[in-house]
């Protein structure tokens, strides 16, 4: 037996797969620590005369192999790691007195310093295995390990890849403007990134957080300004690749929400390159959420329909059926619509809608400078004129509009 328990443990990943594992004990120890030596591929029996009922399914399922019984002397022949987990202390220490004779790596869940090995607090995420190990205390390990995951998991500890790597992208959501409102793996994807290729209405300060070695490159499509061409941004996306970069396509709001992420996607398929797609919280709903309007309201509105306003209602390019809109009682939430609005509403109100229908305008939504604008169908062409709204802004037209947060407060 190891007498100084106090040396550091030497760090080490077994690769256990087909190799004979022991597992003396069938309760909640080994119901915790099983399905990893599962995972691994270990040839695994289990010595217990009971087990919880999520142990007995794993042999039910045929994962591992249960001998109902209590340990006895030669159980751990030719084993190349064994847990000991039993409540009975005299059995534990014969199992682990065996294993000192036959140098098998023993780890023991009463008896930490009577132990050869112990068992890291270990967390996975995107092929890494994160393994803490702070002596004998299990929480302070749980804790740094927890901590290590979820820095790799929302960006904030980065670990950049450098071997080389098959051409990879991903197409992110960065949501509708908010740095904070970003999805958890679409912040980390972007701290691992090579290239960047973002849009002016992406999460732009999310780029200042960048390592300087990153290569941002400008896919802004300014109305009636400068653009890069679809075509170019596919180019782009499929010449990093291809030189082995990671790289993330970042996008306003939601990749597949007149986003044209799907022409991307379509376009790196072609070109052999794998895609993931990231969903991004869209500001259909987050918009006007942050403005106090909710989309459905309980006797307000059963439904909310979302609609692109960057043609106009007369436009033969238009694959908008304004005039079954009208008709319908619940919310019509407007994308790419302020410099289309008057005409929208004329075809709205043409179409059988009461001009009296209030509507709300919520420009550069969830930002620092948001700002609502309220109006009618009949009054919203002068009161855009009036008020100077600019793109970005989600126009939400419906009933919800005169509902507030503490409307029936008190």
């Amino acid at each position: 037996m190891v007498e100084n328990a106090e040396q550091p443990a030497y760090p080490v990943g077994l690769r256990l797969a087909g190799r004979r594992v022991v597992v003396i004990g069938g309760g909640q120890v080994a119901q915790r620590r099983l399905p990893a030596l599962i995972a691994a591929g270990a040839d695994i029996t289990l010595v217990s005369p009971s087990a919880t009922p999520s142990v007995e399914a794993m042999a039910e399922a045929g994962e591992i192999r249960w001998e109902r019984r209590r340990y006895k002397e030669g159980d751990l022949a030719d084993t190349w790691y064994v847990l000991v987990a039993t409540t009975d202390p005299e059995a534990n220490a014969c199992a682990s007195a065996e294993a000192e004779r036959t140098r098998t790596w023993c780890v023991r869940a009463d008896d930490a310093d009577a132990a050869t090995a112990w068992t890291p607090a270990t967390g996975r995420i995107e092929g890494v295995t994160v393994a803490v190990l702070t002596g004998t205390d299990p929480r302070r390990s749980a804790a740094v390990r927890d901590a290590i995951v979820e820095g790799l998991r929302d960006g904030t500890l980065t670990a950049p890849q450098h071997r080389a790597r098959a051409p990879f992208v991903a197409l992110v959501g960065g949501g509708p403007g908010d740095p904070d409102l970003i999805t958890v793996r679409g912040r980390r994807l972007l701290a691992e990134a090579d290239v960047v290729i973002a849009d002016r209405l992406g999460p732009r300060d999310l780029l200042d957080e960048l390592p300087p070695h990153v290569e941002v490159i400008d896919a802004a499509k300014i109305p009636y300004g400068r653009f890069m061409a679809q075509e170019a941004i596919n180019n782009a996306l499929i010449d990093h690749a291809k030189r082995g970069r990671s790289v993330v396509r970042l996008k306003g709001g939601d990749p597949f929400v007149f986003g044209r992420g799907m022409e991307e996607a379509q376009a790196l398929a072609e070109a052999g390159i794998a895609c993931t797609v990231v969903p991004g919280i869209s500001s259909s709903i987050s918009v006007p959420g942050a403005a106090g309007i909710p989309v459905t309201h309980r006797g307000v509105a059963h439904e909310f329909t979302v609609v692109s306003g960057h043609v106009a209602p007369d436009d033969p390019r238009s694959l908008v059926d304004w005039a079954s809109l009208a008709r319908l009682r619940g919310t019509l939430v407007i994308l790419m619509g302020v410099d289309k609005i008057g005409k929208i509403a004329e075809a709205l109100i043409a179409h059988g809608k009461d001009p009296e229908t209030p509507l709300a305008l919520v420009q550069e939504g969830t930002t620092a400078a948001q700002r609502r604008v309220d109006a009618t169908l009949a009054t919203v062409a002068e009161t855009v004129r009036a008020q100077d709204v600019r793109p970005p802004a989600v126009i939400v037209v419906g009933e919800v509009v005169r509902e507030a947060p503490d409307k029936h407060a008190g």
